[in-house]
Parts: C-alpha cells; sequence; structure tokens
C-alpha cells in the first residue's frame, strides 16, 4: 500500500515539473505578428487596416504600428476592439521610417482587434510608405 502511495507522489510531482516546464515554453512563444499592413499614399489622410484571419489570429494582448519608406506624421489612431470600446490615441508625433508606436495594452488580458484606422501625413517628398499593424499573442 505504501509503495502505491510513493508511486502517485512521484508521479504527481514529475506531472507538475512537466507542466510548468511546458508554460515557460508557452510563455517563451509569445511574439510580434503581423496582423495587417497597407500602403499609405501622400496624396490621402488616412486609411483603415483590417485585420484578415480568423478569431485566434486577432487575439492579442498588445498592438502597435511600424512605418517603412517614408517618414509618417501620425495624426490620430484608433484602435477598434471586437465587443469593447474604441481606443483612440492623438499626438503620436512623428514615426521615422523604420519605427514603431509604443505598443499600448489590449483591454483586458487580450482583446480582439477587427481593424486599425489611421489618419496620417507623410514627411518629406517620399509618395508612399508601409504601415504594418503589430500584435502581440
Amino acid at each position: 500500500m505504501q509503495r502505491k502511495q510513493r508511486m502517485f507522489v512521484v508521479s504527481v510531482v514529475v506531472a507538475a515539473v512537466v507542466l510548468l516546464g511546458a508554460g515557460g515554453r508557452a510563455r517563451a512563444a509569445d511574439e510580434w505578428c503581423v496582423l495587417g499592413e497597407q500602403t499609405i499614399n501622400a496624396v490621402d489622410q488616412g486609411v483603415e487596416i483590417k485585420s484578415p484571419g480568423g478569431r485566434m489570429q486577432k487575439d492579442v494582448k498588445q498592438v502597435k504600428l511600424r512605418v517603412d519608406g517614408a517618414d509618417v506624421e501620425l495624426q490620430k489612431v484608433v484602435l477598434p476592439w471586437d465587443h469593447r470600446k474604441d481606443d483612440t490615441i492623438t499626438h503620436l508625433g512623428g514615426l521615422k521610417a523604420g519605427g514603431a508606436t509604443p505598443p499600448p495594452d489590449a483591454p483586458g488580458r487580450k482583446g480582439r482587434r477587427t481593424a486599425v484606422t489611421v489618419e496620417y501625413k507623410i514627411v518629406g517628398e517620399a509618395p508612399t510608405a508601409l504601415v504594418k499593424v503589430w500584435g502581440d499573442d
């Protein structure tokens, strides 16, 4: 009887160690991924970038914007969340080519990103730039 109890305790300890190890790897797997991207034009003033994919691809903890190809002045960014109040961020200022915005947190533990609306002005003479919406899973 005592052997069975000892085996039970050992199996519980082994299971706990395995689960803790798997949890550590799951946290390490948190990565930034592209939720959507759109080429913006200097002649336009705003764009809506939709997030393709299903529900699981849109659930994120944080969101940030990155621009490539030109310096961009971000005047207003609207982050609509599925079943939550939209976040509106103003006065973000200039973003150099290759730069990214600070990542605001999703409402709650995670939120579903449906789209991002950006009002902008391309600084300089570049005719276009590429805006990418990144999400931290």
